[in-house]
């Protein structure tokens, strides 16, 4: 998904430079066709080098560069508090019109903080029970990680701890009884809460399609997100079960280039283009920042 959309945004005339943050599981480089990368994201991890610039490497797209996560150090794979706040300040400074970060599966707290960095978070589930209930465990987890940085009070921010525990002695079972707790202890930051929740809004794509059913899953997310978090997630599209892909996958080919008809390819451009709405036409402004995170 995330070499697809960076394509399709580079073809579109974007300077592009798509991230892969998946240490343990890099896999990115191999989806772009980029052979054994020299220097990866790991270098950054392990302090050999602090600049991004000199970690991106060609693709064979136009207007795409990539930072491969290839030759980590699997016992210490991702950075550290300290470090991954550097490596999301230097993903701001990188000369391009757009970052694509590709986040991998899980709820690790890097992988949070990675997707809480764009500007637009792309959400990636699966028609499949595992990927839903995965897909929820990972949106509690942003929401809460959100609340916590967005808060100014160090006594909130314990209180929002606490509540991440869902089976706190407090009782808080909900983002709901969470904001009634924070407003008793301070109503200022209650607003901040109720301010912060309203610029939260994941986007949501629901991968592999085959039924009427399964286009539907994007709607109910979307409806839970409302009721359970008080979030407006944006179901912005689906992408159809098609052989195409794994035809592609096996001949190290974006669909895209490989498949250009077909209907995961039409479906993947109608996609880039809402992501395009709120980017703004190539070069107006400077890099941002989009987060996919599949949960499968």
């Amino acid at each position: 998904m995330c070499a697809n959309l960076s394509a399709a945004l580079a073809k579109a005339g974007y300077r592009v430079v798509a991230i892969d943050t998946d240490l343990e599981g890099a896999n990115l480089h191999t989806c772009l066709d980029v052979s054994s990368p020299r220097v990866s994201l790991a270098d950054f991890v392990a302090e050999r080098e602090s600049d991004l610039a000199k970690l991106t490497l060609e693709t064979p797209v136009a207007n795409l560069q990539l930072i491969a996560a290839t030759y980590g150090n699997l016992a210490a794979a991702q950075p550290g508090a300290t470090r991954r706040i550097e490596l999301l300040a230097g993903l701001r400074r990188l000369d391009c019109d757009v970052v694509f970060v590709d986040c991998g599966a899980g709820s690790h707290a890097a992988t949070v903080d990675y997707f809480l960095v764009g500007d637009d978070g792309l959400l990636v589930l699966h028609p499949e029970p595992t990927s839903v209930e995965n897909s929820y465990a990972f949106l509690r987890a942003a929401f809460y990680r959100r609340m916590q940085v967005a808060m100014k009070k160090h006594e909130v921010r314990d209180r929002i701890r606490e509540a991440m525990d869902q089976r706190n002695q407090r009782g808080i079972r909900t983002p709901l009884e969470l904001l009634r707790e924070v407003e008793l202890m301070d109503p200022e930051e209650g607003r901040r809460f109720v301010a912060t929740v309203r610029r939260f809004r994941p986007r949501i794509v629901v991968n592999e399609v085959s039924t009427a059913e399964d286009v539907k899953l994007g709607f109910s997310v979307r409806s839970v997100c409302r009721k359970f978090f008080g979030i407006d997630a944006d179901y912005i599209g689906y992408i159809n079960r098609d052989a195409v892909v794994h035809q592609s996958v096996l001949r190290r080919r974006l669909v895209l280039e490989e498949h250009p008809k077909s209907d995961v390819s039409i479906y993947i451009q109608r996609i880039a283009r809402k992501l395009m709405e709120s980017l703004g036409p190539p070069g107006a402004a400077g890099a941002r920042a989009s987060s996919d995170q599949d949960d499968r």
